[in-house]
Order: C-alpha cells, then sequence, then structure tokens
C-alpha cells in the first residue's frame, strides 16, 4: 500500500472561524496534513493552544504585543517567532509550506498571498477581500508562476467543483446562492431599527462579526460576485445571485446547452477547507451525510435589490472595473465597523458606500502600492462621510 504524500500547511488567521475548521481537517486526516505555519491576529491565547498541539516551525502575530502575550500563555515555543505584516509573509513562505490557506480578516493578508504565489506555493483562498482589492495583480501572478488559487468560500468552492473538466466556453452563467440573511422577510421599513445583534443573528452559518454583518447586508454575496469574476475568467453579465434560504445548494452553474450542475452539501465550512486540500483527490471527510429527505423543500428567489442595495453597489464596482472595488471594500469595512459600534444605522451602510463610490476617480489597477493608496482614501472619505452631514444619498439599483 503506497502512503500518502502529507501537504504541509500555513494558516494566516489560524484563530478565526475558518482557521479552527482548518485544524479539524488536519485532525482528521493527520497522515495527511501537517501545520508548518501559524499566524494569528490578537487572539494569542487560542494561539498559544494551537501552537503546543500542532508545533509548528514558525508562529507569527498581528504586533509585537501579541506576541509577548503568547509567550506568556505557553510552555512552548516554536523555533522561530514573528509579527507584523513580515510575520505573515514569513508564515506564507515558509520553504516548507505546500498549501497557505489565507483566512486572515480583511486586507493584512494581501502582500503574504502575493509573496506566497512568487514563492510557487498553492493558494487556498478564503479571504474575499485579496481579490476585490487586487484580482488583476493576484491572478496575474499566479497564471506567471503556474500556481493554482483554489477557493475555499462554499460558494466558490461548490462552482470550482461543478466546473471541473469544463472549459470557460461551455459557461452560460455562474449561479452564486445566498441564505438572504436575518432580515430576508424583514419589511424595509422595520430595518431603520435593527441594531448589531439583530444583524449578527445569522440563520444557517457561524462566522466572524464582520462577515456576517455583510451576509446581513448582502455586501457579501457582493463580494463574492467579485471574487468569482476573476477566479473563473466569466464576465459581469455571466454572474447572478439567487436566495436560497436553506443553504444546502452551495451553488450552481448552467452550461451552454441549458444543463445546471449544483453543489449540494451540509453547512458545515470543513467540506470546502478539505476539497480544497485534498484537491485534485477527494478524501473520506467526518462530517454527517446530507439527509435529502429530511431537507425538505428547497427555496430560490431573487434578491431584492431595493432592501439589499448594497448588491447592486458591487455589481457596479464590478462593472465599471479598476480600482472601484477597492473603494467599495473600503468604504464597506469602515461602514459595518461603525454600524457595529453603533455609530451608524444599518440601512446607512450602502449610503456611505454608494457617496464614497461615487467621489473617486477610477484607475486601472497597476500595482499593489496604488491599491493600498486608493484603499487608505477610501477608508478616509466614508470616515468623512459618516462625520458629515445626515445621509440621503440615493444609491443606484
Amino acid at each position: 500500500m503506497v502512503t500518502p504524500a502529507v501537504k504541509r500547511l500555513a494558516i494566516l488567521g489560524c484563530t478565526g472561524s475558518i482557521g479552527q475548521s482548518t485544524l479539524a481537517v488536519v485532525d482528521a486526516h493527520p497522515d495527511r496534513l501537517r501545520v508548518v505555519s501559524l499566524a494569528a491576529g490578537d487572539n494569542a491565547e487560542r494561539l498559544a493552544e494551537q501552537a503546543a498541539r500542532y508545533r509548528p516551525s514558525l508562529v507569527a502575530m498581528a504586533t509585537d504585543d501579541g506576541l509577548a502575550r503568547f509567550r506568556a500563555a505557553t510552555s512552548w515555543t516554536p523555533g522561530t517567532l514573528a509579527s507584523g505584516a513580515e510575520g505573515l509573509i514569513a508564515v506564507a513562505t515558509h520553504p516548507d509550506v505546500d498549501i497557505v490557506i489565507c483566512a486572515s480578516a480583511g486586507t493584512a493578508g494581501l502582500e503574504a498571498v502575493l509573496a506566497a504565489i512568487e514563492a510557487g506555493k498553492t493558494i487556498a483562498l478564503a479571504n474575499k477581500e485579496v481579490l476585490v482589492m487586487a484580482g488583476a495583480l493576484v491572478m496575474a501572478a499566479a497564471r506567471r508562476r503556474g500556481v493554482p488559487v483554489l477557493p475555499v468560500d462554499s460558494e466558490h468552492n461548490a462552482i470550482h467543483q461543478c466546473l471541473h473538466g469544463r472549459t470557460a466556453g461551455e459557461v452560460r452563467r455562474l449561479i452564486l446562492t445566498a441564505s438572504g440573511g436575518p432580515f430576508r422577510t424583514m419589511p424595509a421599513a422595520q430595518l431603520a431599527q435593527v441594531g448589531p445583534a439583530d444583524a449578527l443573528r445569522h440563520p444557517t452559518w457561524q462566522m466572524g462579526r464582520k462577515i456576517t454583518i455583510d451576509s446581513a447586508t448582502l455586501m457579501n454575496k457582493g463580494l463574492e460576485v467579485i471574487e468569482a469574476y476573476w477566479l473563473f475568467g466569466v464576465g459581469p453579465d455571466q454572474i447572478d445571485v439567487v436566495v436560497h434560504p436553506q443553504s444546502i445548494v452551495h451553488s450552481m452553474v448552467e452550461f451552454v446547452d441549458g444543463s445546471i450542475i449544483a453543489q449540494l452539501g451540509v453547512t458545515d465550512m470543513r467540506l470546502p477547507i478539505q476539497y480544497a486540500c485534498s484537491y485534485p483527490d477527494r478524501w473520506p471527510a467526518a462530517l454527517p451525510p446530507l439527509d435529502l429527505t429530511r431537507a425538505g423543500r428547497l427555496d430560490f428567489e431573487p434578491p431584492d435589490l431595493t432592501r439589499f442595495r448594497c448588491l447592486a453597489l458591487a455589481f457596479r464596482a464590478l462593472r465599471a472595473g479598476g480600482t472601484l472595488p477597492v473603494v467599495l471594500n473600503a468604504a464597506n469595512e469602515v461602514a459595518v465597523e461603525c454600524f457595529l459600534g453603533q455609530s451608524l444605522a444599518f440601512q446607512d451602510i450602502p449610503r456611505v458606500i454608494a457617496a464614497t463610490m461615487d467621489a473617486h476617480v477610477v484607475e486601472p489597477v497597476e500595482s499593489l502600492a496604488q491599491v493600498r493608496r486608493v484603499d487608505t482614501w477610501g477608508r478616509e472619505h466614508a470616515l468623512s462621510v459618516i462625520r458629515g452631514v445626515e445621509l440621503s444619498i440615493e444609491v443606484p439599483e
């Protein structure tokens, strides 16, 4: 019997929900997966527990203070410790790593992903912002280096499975499914009263705070639309969104002959993570099977772009191209942070984003420095909008 080759992992964002699910996949396949390096943001105590269990060669945290707290929380330390952006890059480019799981929050992992691509690492991407901000740069680098970029998001992972062995010319459209979030059936008039606690009650997925708010506004799906454009090489008009509240069909592909192929599965992120780690093979999973007889009905409906304006703004940014998706993402991150801090109303999130997009002069994306400059401008402008007069901006559909 041939012993399977061990795939060696770097995990960016190891203490978050995706990072923890990745480690659960490692636990399920200890003969196939090994952790080489770990990077975390601020959760030093959880990172200390993980490091003691998986014994990585390298550990990194966002700050020196975090590293100090990490040292204080454990009696075992790896051979190498690092911090900041350089630490993320060191984790992602460690010479022993085969696959980089990019699950770090926000835009922090962008430089690390580009460095990992240049180092020839396979990228398993769970971070939408990397492609939303710099899809042109990332995918060009991946093509130049011959590096696979495998999606971990359940929707893009589903499309990757549906497209297996097919060419772009055979595709009529990609159909991303959305749960609709906690406010899918709430009348528009009531949305003015919702607060962070309401928006954080996602009906089907357990996720971090920011992505959960994005799911409530449907911005999460908008970012996925932009991500799908870069991952699969289709046009903006070949990407559709349907609301599917059961979250059993993770996404679909319609081919030119009218056939639609869908990927179904339990709502557990270990499934797409394992697929990315095992690809092109499939491994047994320690997950309950999907019982369609108990699932009952499967509903599909169009998204309401009047109540969920963020999705319309994402399509606008994708069609305009260039740096407008950078501004969309930057303004959204600022608006969501202010909403969570209760200094911005839920319905003002798309208004802030629209005002920031309206003020931006779009440029073609040419460099990482430019992306960072536009990102900074977008954040500063969004804050100025929030601090300004009462919002009354009409958001285009």
